[in-house]
């Protein structure tokens, strides 16, 4: 995520890192070289200088002069700009209502069906909410069609009328529905099209008219830099959406998106989506954004991944077998399946501070984790839950029946031994409770 404009705002620090004291021309160099870098990033240039003379001005001051430690004062400064840029603070999210009403609008193509079923998902697993998604697309068959195999997925119920032409007539009849099965948040996934047209804007306008929703949510392809920024401005012209969504954060993100919609709108961004797997939707903290950006990682969100995934009993009874030295391949295959719950590999990685910039030219894939699994999956439960008596011709066995050479396993069962020693340590020390899946939440 928005590896190319880390890696040039960290060469732009360079040029202060070192020195002993912030002055008049390392200031110069350093926010050239960062005006330089959002720019590349697909930042109107107008909100770059902005950005960068707030920088400026900032860094000039009496007291940052005095720092100690420039190069980190300087990135202090910079984090603290990219958060404002991005909206400062983490924005609410309007769920009140009977039912509540959301309408999600863009661009054909931007990942607007994709969304409405991470959201729907979202709001039942961790609100706690009872969704209804309704097929709002008249013109698109797929559309339906792809919102009800999302639907399928999650286990949330699609409302359509394929042979209704009138979206707003749709839209009325399912908040009847809604009602009717006390559903009480409706998700509208409404029509789109590749470039703005009257067509589009005045049927969404229609329906936003109609059931004046609690939240108006514009879906954008945050691959699209600089154009996405100009839809949103000819949305919410429109629409008065309430907020923003960026999705495809994990493709070649270049970043201008992000850090421009928030300055050139005045709306939030709400959420950010990356990949198609329906519990891959985030809420947007602008703060933590520009920790990633900057490269200092996003621990608190690990963290709450992690809290999400492990259950509290669990983790407790973990900690003790881990304090007895009972640790064995059973336990280890469910803690893969909890960090695998957690999401993308890589992107989990690129949280954790200083890491994201080492592994960024490495192919994580997903399946990195199935080897290991065969490889237990061919021990029997005896052995798993025994990795002590795991002798060469067991090896010779397990090897054969995973796939793998006998180096690959004798590494594996070594690597296994170091973390479960290493595991029983940490467990002693206080801080070895704050660990996911090895003390409680």
């Amino acid at each position: 995520m928005f590896n190319s404009l880390s890696e040039k705002l960290e060469s732009a620090f360079k040029n202060i890192k070192g020195e002993g004291r912030i002055s008049e021309l390392n200031i110069a160099n350093t926010v050239k070289d960062i005006r330089r870098a959002l720019v590349d990033a697909d930042v109107n240039y107008k909100i770059a200088k902005e950005f960068t003379d707030k920088v400026k001005e900032t860094a000039m001051g009496s007291k940052v002069l005095l720092a100690v430690n420039p190069g980190q004062q300087m990135v202090k400064i910079v984090q603290d700009e990219l958060t404002a840029l991005m909206g400062g603070v983490e924005s609410e999210f309007n769920v009140n209502g009977n039912p509540a009403i959301i309408l999600v609008a863009g661009l054909q193509g931007s990942g607007k069906t994709t969304f409405s079923g991470k959201l729907a998902n979202y709001l039942k697993t961790k609100k706690g909410k009872s969704p209804l998604l309704v097929a709002a697309d008249i013109y698109r068959p797929a559309a339906i069609d792809q919102l009800e195999v999302l639907g399928g997925q999650i286990g949330v119920e699609v409302f359509s009328e394929r042979e209704n032409k009138d979206a707003v007539s749709i839209v009325q009849n399912a908040i009847k529905e809604a009602r009717s099965k006390n559903k009480n948040v409706l998700i509208i996934d409404t029509a789109g099209r590749l470039a703005v047209d009257e067509v589009m804007m005045t049927e969404v306008a229609n329906i936003k008219a109609a059931i004046k929703p609690q939240e108006i949510l514009f879906v954008v392809d945050s691959m699209t830099g600089q154009d996405a920024v100009n839809t949103a401005a000819a949305f919410n012209e429109r629409l008065d959406f309430t907020g923003v969504v960026l999705t495809k954060l994990d493709g070649d993100t270049r970043g201008g998106a992000a850090l421009s919609i928030q300055y050139t709108v005045n709306k939030p961004i709400k959420f950010t989506s990356s990949g198609e797997k329906m519990d891959t939707l985030d809420v947007f903290y602008p703060e933590r954004m520009a920790q990633r950006i900057l490269g200092m990682g996003d621990i608190v969100s690990l963290v709450e991944k992690a809290q999400e995934q492990f259950d509290e009993a669990e983790a407790a009874k973990l900690e003790k077998r881990i304090r007895k030295n009972q640790f064995d391949f059973e336990d280890f295959k469910t803690q893969l399946a909890q960090i695998k719950k957690m999401g993308n590999i890589k992107d989990l990685m690129g949280m954790i501070p200083g890491v994201g910039k080492q592994i960024k030219d490495v192919d994580i894939n997903d399946d990195a984790f199935k080897g290991i699994e065969a490889m237990i999956n061919s021990m029997t439960i005896l052995e798993r839950r025994n990795p002590d008596m795991i002798n060469p011709s067991r090896k010779a066995r397990i090897a054969k029946g995973s796939g793998k050479d006998m180096n690959e396993l004798n590494q594996f069962l070594k690597q296994f031994e170091q973390m479960k020693s290493m595991m029983k340590m940490m467990n002693k020390m206080p801080m070895g409770r704050a660990m996911p899946g090895m003390g409680r939440k």
